[in-house]
């Protein structure tokens, strides 16, 4: 919850070993803090992480970035530092935090790197009047509704693409090295000051959306409408944006399914849930069989800065340039809204789906419940320990992840605080993991060697192998 207007922005971007939050790191963080004008305050973040000697960091996420394992090394923070600096520097009171897709990726890294270091994965987002927005479908719903006094990039086909570096290049804007964190933070900026200064209503509107119970106010179930949404999910060829209408819960907690209106809903509406599951969850094959007709349904989530508006905000040109026929939505919606059981046969299918694989290792288990809050402090006790204290701190946390979380933390950041029963437990898990990950790691730096690719960064990814990687005794 948003207690009053927050006081400044923080403008951040991650560099990562790779793609995956629960199982890559952040390499690289990057941020500048504004004034609500957008004019700097203090000096920008620029640091390294170091990565720690169970981690292989995908070879194609190095390519982007050029960051090698060494470099964070030589340079970078270890990882409880660096979660100390973001409690302590970053996430201040009253900060609106914000990145472009930072909503789906950088800030999944960050909830991680506090749970692997004992801070509250969460409350960096919404306690003490901070908040979270995200300038990616910003830009989506400017470009698709009131695109003047911007320049917006195409490839080369036409199509309309939302890259930073793009947008950046189109109007000119400072952006020196695509992929550099602290590079891609300015480009942010002069970004986020290109929308407030041509579209200051649509700026000032979606920064308050940002606000679950903002959003909740025009997309509910008590009241269901029509409203413009933009969306990842959408097609480019309609900027990414369409007319939803909510027609029931989605199966996240606090979600709900809205249907694209653009869509009729007539060939599903006597649907089973089994033949609507069988739709929505299909894999990539029975997509790509001939015939088959995607549901165009949606799970929304309010606390994740939708970019929605109401639906006098589309004029003739928007109709236009989106390809949406207002009859047509009228028409979709009196459907869905005369036909209530629909609702309840896809939230019933949405309750089908496979329940989400967390994985048996402890640190890819953040979202199976934030433990007892009696264990907070004793995480804060662990976060203030010396070396020396650790080594004899042994707290009993009622959430068990936690003991398991401990030994770990003291490795990658305090390697001599680990008893010989510790370090016993954590050469078997490095050796474990290292050694499964291994041949995949290997074959894609052979398969790179052969290509277009820096030659120099693959030598230093197979000797961050041979330095981190325990031999096979068998």
């Amino acid at each position: 919850m948003i207690e009053h207007m927050a006081q400044t922005y923080f403008f951040y971007d991650l560099e990562t070993s790779g793609l995956n939050s629960r199982e890559a790191r952040i390499m690289q963080f990057a941020g500048q803090r504004t004034d609500l004008e957008l004019n700097p305050i203090s000096e920008p973040y620029n640091v390294l992480i170091k990565l720690s000697d169970d981690i292989l960091p995908e070879p194609g996420a190095i390519m982007i970035t050029g960051i090698t394992p060494q470099q964070t090394l030589t340079d970078g923070l270890s990882e409880a530092e660096f979660a100390k600096l973001l409690s302590t520097e970053i996430f201040t009171d009253d900060t609106i935090t914000l990145g472009f897709n930072s909503v789906r990726f950088d800030d999944e890294f960050v909830r991680q790197a506090l749970w692997r270091n004992f801070y509250d994965p969460y409350e960096w987002s919404w306690s003490d009047g901070r908040s979270r927005w995200d300038m990616l479908d910003v830009v989506r719903l400017v470009r698709a509704l009131r695109p003047d006094g911007i320049k917006w990039p195409v490839d080369d086909n036409g199509k309309a693409v939302n890259k930073l570096e793009l947008i950046a290049k189109e109007n000119n804007l400072l952006h020196t090295k695509a992929h550099d964190a602290l590079s891609d933070v300015e480009a942010l900026i002069g970004v986020a000051k290109l929308i407030k200064s041509s579209q200051p209503k649509m700026f000032d509107y979606l920064l308050k959306m940002r606000d679950k119970r903002e959003v909740l106010k025009l997309v509910n179930l008590e009241q269901p409408q029509p409203f413009v949404y933009a969306s990842g999910r959408y097609d480019p060829a309609i900027q990414k944006t369409t007319v939803a209408y909510p027609v029931t819960v989605g199966a996240k907690p606090g979600s709900l399914l809205v249907w694209d209106t653009r869509h009729d809903p007539t060939p599903f509406l006597t649907a089973s849930p089994q033949q609507l599951a069988s739709i929505i969850f299909a894999k990539r094959e029975a997509r790509a069989v001939e015939g088959f007709v995607a549901l165009p349904i949606k799970e929304l989530s309010p606390n994740k800065c939708p970019a929605v508006a109401p639906m006098g905000v589309l004029d003739d040109a928007a109709l236009l340039r989106l390809e949406i026929s207002l009859v047509d939505v009228r028409r979709h919606v009196a459907l869905l809204a005369a036909h209530p059981e629909f609702g309840e046969a896809l939230r019933t299918a949405y309750e089908m789906r496979e329940p989400y694989e967390s994985g048996s290792d402890v640190e890819a288990q953040l979202y199976n419940g934030f433990g007892n809050k009696k264990d907070l402090p004793r995480m804060q006790a662990v976060r203030n320990a010396s070396p020396e204290e650790l080594a004899d701190f042994h707290p009993e946390f009622l959430d068990e992840r936690l003991g398991q979380l401990l030994v770990r933390y003291k490795a990658r950041n305090y390697p001599q605080s680990l008893s010989d029963d510790e370090r016993q437990v954590w050469e078997a898990y490095r050796t474990q993991k290292l050694q499964s990950n291994l041949p995949k790691y290997l074959e894609t730096i052979q398969k790179m060697s052969t290509g277009p690719f820096d030659k120099f960064l693959l030598e230093e990814l197979q000797l961050w192998a041979e330095a981190i990687v325990p031999l096979d005794d068998n």
